[in-house]
């Protein structure tokens, strides 16, 4: 068949005119939108965890954007695993124990007692130790996807009279993790709950003697050493394990590389948290003008350490995975000591 000039021209300006009536530019997809919430308050998370979801963000660009809100905004922390299950909120940054999980590994989150000594053990556990195949085993059981696990600062009191022994700590109403506040209560440490939030106005009117929540350096950054005066430097716990969480439908919805990088993104974070703290508490304990420092004497300390190793056999005997957790954490820490220096000490 033979096209004249006159139908193709005639074909040329239909075809024209089609494109003419079509959109210009295809409309894109509408960006995936993701809600986190972390544990800390708004000066801290502008440390903790500000600076990874900014990074996504600006990566991500137009295909995905994630909503931070700090602590308590949307749901309290002790409701941040339900809402997060449910799907209310598509990711968290927090500890399990804050945060209440129910999960047999919930108990070790937080500051599991004088199990680490270093922030840099953490890393280590979870990468050569098998932790992290436990987590993401133990937490897909509930359905949610375990992302990234991190260190943070050390646990000390921070309070409002001196701690100079272990009777000093009798009565004393102390805001701290749930399993902290567990292990402490056998030396009359009063545990007590509440919001992030009020910790700063419950520590000046007295309504709580101090927290055993954080190191130093989060002490300065939240306000808390404005309204306490003295810093124990005998550690619950060398370093804090947290977490970024996210609800597993939403996480199995992702492609593969918005995964990946909302993994370095995380990883990140934990990189920034080594670091800032490690010299952060040094920092502060050396030129911080606003906290004394006491310490219990290390043959009376020995009397919390010896009933540290009682409170892992009796979690141990607990559940079979809680027993293999235990067992890790003696591996580690017996092959630290064998090390030697720099490792312990």
């Amino acid at each position: 068949m033979t096209t004249t000039r006159r139908k193709f021209i005639s074909a040329g300006a239909a075809v024209g005119a089609t494109a003419l009536a079509a959109p210009a530019v295809i409309a894109q997809a509408a960006p995936i939108r993701w809600r986190l919430q972390t544990y800390a308050g708004a000066a801290l998370g502008a440390h903790v965890c500000a600076p990874a979801i900014e990074k996504f963000n600006a990566i991500a660009g137009d295909r995905m954007q994630i909503e931070l809100y700090f602590a308590d905004q949307l749901v309290p922390t002790s409701e941040l695993f339900r809402a997060m299950q449910s799907g209310t909120i598509d990711a968290v940054q927090s500890d399990d124990d804050s945060m209440q999980s129910p999960t047999e590994v919930t108990v070790f989150g937080g500051y599991f007692p004088l199990t680490l000594r270093y922030s840099l053990d953490v890393p280590v556990l979870f990468n050569q130790y098998g932790l992290d195949a436990i987590w993401k085993e133990e937490y897909a059981k509930v359905g949610v996807q375990h992302v990234t696990a991190g260190s943070w600062d050390p646990c000390n009191f921070a309070t409002r009279d001196p701690i100079n022994s272990l009777a000093d700590l009798q009565g004393k109403r102390i805001y701290t993790f749930p399993t902290a506040g567990r292990f402490l209560a056998q030396f009359g440490v009063v545990p007590v709950q509440m919001p992030y939030e009020d910790i700063q106005v419950a520590l000046q009117t007295g309504e709580i003697d101090g927290v055993a929540w954080s190191g130093i350096t989060e002490d300065y950054t939240v306000g808390w050493a404005d309204v306490t005066k003295y810093y124990l430097t005998n550690p619950i716990s060398g370093a804090w394990i947290g977490h970024f969480f996210v609800n597993q439908e939403r996480w199995n919805e992702l492609p593969d590389d918005l995964k990946e990088l909302f993994k370095v993104c995380t990883e990140q974070s934990h990189y920034y948290r080594q670091w800032w703290y490690w010299g952060g508490e040094a920092d502060l304990r050396v030129n911080g003008p606003k906290l004394q420092l006491t310490t219990i004497p290390a043959e009376e300390w020995a009397q919390v350490e010896a009933a540290a190793e009682k409170f892992w056999e009796e979690v141990a005997s607990e559940s079979e995975i809680k027993a293999k957790v235990v067992e890790i954490f003696k591996k580690y820490n017996a092959t630290m000591v064998k090390a030697g220096a720099p490792y312990r000490y």
